[in-house]
């Protein structure tokens, strides 16, 4: 189970590889499923085309965070497995941001878990967004936050 938040750019599908293969006796012949999401940066939001965008975070608080969201997901699924990447700093239009994955003997599992946890991520997570749009720059309020 791993949680990582960083400010480095990286390929959602590469860290997904190369985590399964670091690991092999925790996947082989015992996983029966395996969900991912991976987020991206758009460049449109609210109706408005977005250039770029910065996401900013608490370290302790965030890495602490996710680390508890991740543990929540174990005790209501049996999961073999989690790994957690999400990005902070500046983006770009295409930039992945998020990468979620959850190993399960089965597919139920392993779906309801990571839906779990993105949703808990999007809506919970303390990160803050700040968008450039052609109208200048502006907070994002997260998903779900009712503000």
């Amino acid at each position: 189970m791993t949680v990582l938040v960083q400010e480095t750019a990286f390929d959602p599908w590469e860290a997904l590889a190369s985590y399964e293969r670091s690991a092999p006796e925790r996947f082989a012949g015992k996983t029966g499923g395996a969900a991912v999401f991976v987020g991206s940066m758009r460049d449109f939001n609210q109706g408005q085309t977005v250039r770029a965008m910065t996401l900013e975070h608490y370290p302790g608080m965030t890495v602490k965070y996710l680390e508890k969201v991740e543990a929540e997901a174990r005790a209501r699924w049996p999961l073999l497995d989690c790994l957690v990447i999400h990005r902070y700093g500046p983006l770009q239009p295409g930039d992945p941001i998020v990468l979620v994955a959850a190993w399960a003997a089965h597919r139920d599992a392993a779906f309801s878990a990571c839906r779990y946890i993105i949703d808990e991520l999007k809506t919970r997570a303390p990160f803050w967004k700040q968008e450039q749009t052609a109208a200048g720059r502006r907070w994002v309020t997260p998903e779900g936050s009712g503000k």
